[in-house]
């Protein structure tokens, strides 16, 4: 599985950010359940950490009015022995 963090940007008014929740909730996504918002300290956008087995996946847990503006990025935890292995050998 890969980790997958998924970001969706809203309009800062407060209708769309009601318009976003009830997209989510009409769309039974489990997004609205697990996501972190953003909205009460101005930054409207909605995130989730999510584990799939390809960005693909990632895509299909987004309601079809959510995707254009949506973005998903994969996530990788690196270790020290990572960075003493990397090609140009990077020193924590």
């Amino acid at each position: 599985m890969e980790k997958y963090l998924i970001e969706v940007p809203h309009g800062e008014d407060k209708a769309s950010c009601l318009m976003a929740v009830k997209i989510f909730l009409s769309s039974g996504s489990h997004f609205l359940a697990n996501a972190d918002w953003g909205c009460e300290d101005g930054e409207h956008k909605a995130w989730m950490v999510v584990e799939t087995e390809n960005k693909e996946e990632a895509w299909g847990i987004l309601p079809s009015s959510m995707k254009p503006n949506a973005k998903i990025v994969k996530l990788t935890r690196f270790t020290r022995k990572d960075m003493e292995e990397a090609p140009y050998n990077y020193h924590i």
